[in-house]
């Protein structure tokens, strides 16, 4: 499993994914938890509104997965700027 991580390309794929899953748990969640809230019932509308916080979780870890593999992709891009 390290081994995979000690890879950026992996890395920097499956921050995508993270980030797409992240934002329709975050798009969902919003739709279904405020503008579809009066047709749900309440055992539907608890996981919702978990999903509203889940989502951006999900979004600011494949930020900054997807940061960390492009700076190891790159290492000399910030000698370069210098």
């Amino acid at each position: 499993m390290f081994d995979f991580f000690s890879h950026p390309q992996n890395v920097l794929r499956l921050s995508s994914r993270v980030l797409g899953v992240g934002l329709v748990m975050l798009l969902a969640g919003i739709y279904a938890a405020y503008l579809y809230a009066g047709h749900l019932p309440i055992a539907a509308l608890v996981p919702m509104h978990a999903m509203t916080i889940i989502g951006p979780t999900l979004l600011k870890i494949g930020y900054v997965m997807r940061l960390l593999s492009q700076h190891r992709l790159s290492p000399n891009l910030v000698g370069a700027m210098a």
